[in-house]
């Protein structure tokens, strides 16, 4: 069976969620084969190979923390080249979509970017995309070279298959590019103690009709309930009522969680194109032809400030 190469997002050798995914959907189309790259490289060993990974390709250079994307771009293309492989998945972050690009251009390949499935075809993989704002579902395929793919977070359910992860060291030489553009300082993210928005199972949303920074405390108490992350309508946030960072939709992030919760959220397109292939969506809004109502599974009519409280004191009484 051809291999598979995976990138692995990792934070000091803790595997992200996303890659985790990403190896559920190598095995459908091949053998996966994790490439580590950075401090903590070789500690994702296990739990890569817990999930699938045949082998892990590992690496670490001051470069990876020094400098911008480049390094990694050098890294992927020195294991294309190892390994020949049937296609490169990569998680569908900012960083990884640039990733992506550029070693699809690199190694003379097509690339398909924001993927939300992937099967095995008989020309190569195919990947099923959501496009034009969500309005279409397509399927396509890279139809030359090795296709580069990335995924968006929350796409396929982590499935735990153990496997042999044997470990291998990856031979990389830096470019000249590789030390073009420096990182000169790092802020630490404030943290909430709730998942991160394009990662999480459960996202809970408050728009226009939460009506000021004070009443966001009702969103974030459901989210909290329910242990889920906290998004915004633009709306919300170009009224400044919640940060940027956590705007949904089409100028914001892409989130495709189990189950978004959308509160006072009208519906325009632009924040349905964010969070349109949700699994479950559910909408409380007072308007009755909010064009959200269209796109729901459950819907409720009525004042968030009546609903929301209401439904995070019956989340919390179960719990309990």
């Amino acid at each position: 069976m051809a291999e598979v190469l995976v990138y692995v997002d990792h934070v000091d050798g803790a595997v992200r969620k996303p890659t985790l995914e990403l190896l559920t959907l190598a095995r459908r189309i091949g053998e996966p084969v994790a490439v580590a790259l950075g401090n903590g490289a070789g500690d994702t060993a296990a739990a890569l190979a817990e999930h699938g990974a045949v082998k892990v390709l590992t690496h670490d250079a001051a470069e990876y923390a020094d400098y911008l994307v480049v390094p990694k771009v050098d890294a992927l293309q020195a294991a294309v080249a190892a390994v020949s492989p049937a296609a490169v998945l990569v998680p569908s972050s900012a960083e990884g979509k640039e990733i992506a690009a550029r070693l699809a251009l690199r190694i003379g390949s097509g690339v398909i970017t924001d993927a939300v499935d992937l099967e095995a075809g008989d020309e190569g993989p195919v990947a099923t995309q959501s496009v034009f704002a969500a309005s279409f579902t397509t399927k396509s395929r890279v139809s030359k070279g090795t296709p580069v793919i990335t995924v968006k977070p929350n796409s396929a359910a982590v499935e735990a298959a153990p496997a042999a992860g044997s470990v291998e060291a990856l031979e990389v030489t830096f470019g000249a590019l590789a030390t073009g553009t420096k990182v000169t300082g790092r802020t630490p993210r404030e943290s909430t103690g709730r998942p991160e928005l394009t990662e999480a199972a459960i996202v809970v949303s408050g728009g226009r009709g939460v009506n000021g920074t004070e009443n966001f405390a009702i969103i974030e108490a459901l989210a909290d309930s329910l242990g889920a992350a906290v998004g915004a309508s633009r709306a919300a946030v170009d009224a400044g009522w919640y940060p940027h960072t956590n705007q949904v939709g089409q100028t914001g992030k892409s989130v495709s969680p189990q189950l978004y919760i959308a509160n006072g959220i009208s519906g325009a397109i632009q924040h349905r194109a964010g969070m349109q292939t949700s699994k479950t969506i559910v909408a409380v809004n007072k308007d009755a032809e909010a064009p959200i109502f269209d796109l729901v599974d459950y819907g409720v009519v009525g004042d968030l400030f009546d609903v929301v409280p209401q439904l995070t004191d019956e989340i919390k009484a179960r719990k309990g």
